[in-house]
């Protein structure tokens, strides 16, 4: 017997690679499954949910109820409402009357679910996935020993994307993404003229609290932005049913090249910056200029505006070479300092080297999802290998919705048990995204007509 096999004797039935939300709503649930075990696999030390931007007042863009489990059992001991009741403050929150929890307290509360789930383990990174067809088992390494599973599912997560003007430029200390904002805020302290580039909510937050901090010492604050208008994030309800299941399903049903397209159209669904940030803002520019005109404050917001290139400055600082698509026009921003609120990518995790040809890749190199979020592999490999938030282009715009996460979890959970361990619903939006199956064609007001008029 291998030493793998004295330290595993039987394989885990789910194996969870990288524990942000997603895995974590995961291991919640699989927690609470008679019979099912469970391990989930994370390399940082302890839980930690974009700490960079963990900046005061900062909320959440969805309401309590998006926890790691309420929406598919709100009976379940690690919702939101339960670690309210530990925490000993269900009456504070009560009063409170907040639907929309700030940042910082969701992430103290997946931190008090991590550090009690029994299935979620800290300090191991898993090295390598190997697929052994003897064994029918996935043979997992990590940093703490080799593990056997039935299944694995990927929650790694997403990288900070770094538009490519500003790759030639990559680790100066004076441009940085903002998911390093808290960490790097202090290096701005001599900057003189700061921009924020990117419109979504890290971008209004950053800014806002620029304005906050900085905004009374004649520093410069600029807000730049390639999207045509500062437009808020959809918030209507029928809007919302885009992050139901129902959506999810009829998107899938797509063909490809209409996905691609649909979720570049729909980023005021899901890249905007909410509507409150955006009132902040400017309520905070018009107290500030009371007394004064609009322009007397060093202050910039720009849409509509990309920057093609950025150069070192030849007194310092930097030069940002920037094009405005609609009048085709040039011109050249300095400014001493950037902070890139550019969004997040998925990457593909190294740990899928050794079995990256037994993967059934797109044409673009992605993974193909069916609906099951099981990634599509050759004959070869017979296990279920699940994925979490990689799968936008397959699933749609409620791919990195915390709203959906505890509906996937669920979805995944009962693919792997192989029955229904959560029923889940038939129906959730009044919306119907897809046209009718069957159409009845009936003749137009004139034929109708025709057709009742006697013939000699």
């Amino acid at each position: 017997m291998d030493t793998m096999d004295n330290l595993q004797p039987e394989p885990y039935d789910l194996l969870g690679v990288g524990l942000g939300p997603f895995n974590l709503s995961l291991a919640a649930l699989a927690d609470q499954v008679s019979g099912l075990s469970s391990l989930f696999c994370e390399a940082r030390a302890e839980f930690s949910w974009h700490p960079g931007m963990l900046v005061d007042g900062a909320r959440m863009q969805v309401p309590f109820l998006a926890d790691l489990v309420s929406l598919v059992d709100p009976t379940n001991p690690w919702s939101f409402l339960n670690y309210l009741r530990q925490q000993q403050r269900l009456f504070p929150f009560y009063f409170a009357e907040r639907f929309q929890l700030t940042r910082r307290e969701y992430d103290h509360y997946c931190r008090w679910a991590a550090e009690r789930l029994l299935n979620c383990r800290f300090d191991t990174a898993v090295t390598a996935l190997h697929w052994s067809a003897e064994e029918e088992l996935f043979r997992v390494e990590t940093s703490a020993g080799p593990f056997r599973a039935r299944n694995v599912v990927l929650g790694v997560g997403t990288r900070p994307a770094y538009p490519e003007p500003f790759a030639p430029l990559r680790g100066n200390p004076r441009i940085w993404h903002s998911a390093d904002y808290l960490a790097k805020r202090h290096s701005l302290a001599g900057a003189r003229d700061i921009t924020v580039v990117g419109s979504g909510q890290s971008g209004a937050e950053v800014f806002l609290d620029l304005l906050r901090t900085r905004g009374t010492d004649g520093t410069r604050l600029r807000w730049l932005t390639r999207t045509r208008a500062l437009a808020p994030m959809e918030y209507s309800k029928l809007g919302l049913e885009h992050f139901t299941p129902d959506y999810t399903r009829y998107f899938h049903t797509l063909a490809p090249a209409v996905r691609d397209r649909l979720v570049q159209s729909q980023w005021q669904l899901h890249k905007a910056a909410s509507a409150e940030t955006l009132a902040e803002i400017h309520d905070h520019l018009y107290e500030r200029t009371i007394g004064r005109p609009i322009d007397a404050d060093p202050v910039e917001i720009i849409p509509g505006t990309a920057v093609t290139e950025t150069l070192a400055g030849p007194c310092g600082g930097f030069e940002l070479l920037c094009r405005h698509p609609d009048s085709g026009t040039e011109h050249t921003v300095r400014t001493d300092a950037v902070v890139l609120a550019t969004g997040y990518r998925a990457e593909r995790p190294a740990a899928l080297d050794p079995i990256a040809e037994l993967i059934d890749w797109d044409e673009q190199g992605r993974y193909r999802v069916d609906l099951d979020h099981r990634i599509a592999t050759g004959p070869r490999l017979s296990g279920g290998l699940y994925v979490q938030n990689a799968e936008l282009h397959t699933h749609g715009v409620g791919t990195p919705d915390l709203g959906l996460g505890a509906h996937r979890a669920a979805v995944i959970l009962n693919a792997v048990a192989g029955k229904t361990v959560h029923q889940l619903p038939e129906r959730a939006a009044w919306t119907s995204f897809a046209p009718p199956t069957a159409t009845t064609v009936l003749p137009r007001p004139q034929e109708r007509n025709r057709a009742a008029t006697p013939t000699r």
